[in-house]
């Protein structure tokens, strides 16, 4: 049986992320999606509330599982049997910074690989930033984020 983890604070998960998810879960026989901790991200959505929304977000795929990620990955990773890591990239600019987090997971987890996928080129821009900026903006993101991720979104701006 062959698992991977797909990691991200998801602040919110966007249909980039679910592009990814649903193409890596077709490699996968159990794809879990890890949803971090705040790390050095300051996130506008606690652990729970972005829990729940990628559980809802991705309900229709049947061999995705939702967890939350506290500690380092790679150590999280060979706790849980875990050799594959999935991270999307976007971009030339996020190629850097993945490639020193995966050369670094190697050196903490030895048989830890990690797998890059590019996203749609629909969403080949998207970033969660940009998605909480536009929908406190008054913008409409329904394009951009699933229905769950949209109505939370609503609700934090009309507060």
């Amino acid at each position: 049986m062959t698992r991977a983890m797909y990691p991200g604070t998801f602040d919110p998960i966007t249909n980039g992320h679910l592009d990814i998810i649903d193409r890596a879960s077709g490699m996968f026989d159990t794809l879990l999606v890890a949803v971090a901790g705040k790390g050095d991200k300051n996130t506008q959505f606690s652990l729970r509330v972005r829990k729940r929304l990628v559980l809802e977000s991705t309900k229709g795929v049947p061999n995705v599982e939702v967890i939350t990620l506290s500690g380092l990955l790679a150590e999280e990773a060979r706790k849980l049997d875990i050799d594959v890591v999935v991270r999307g990239l976007r971009a030339v600019s996020d190629f850097e910074y993945e490639m020193m987090m995966a050369l670094m997971n190697r050196k903490l987890y030895p048989k830890f690989e990690t797998i890059f996928l590019m996203p749609s080129l629909r969403y080949i821009y998207l970033h969660s930033s940009v998605v909480r900026e536009v929908a406190a903006l008054g913008g409409d993101v329904s394009d951009l984020a699933p229905p769950a991720v949209v109505k939370a979104l609503a609700e934090r701006a009309s507060r």
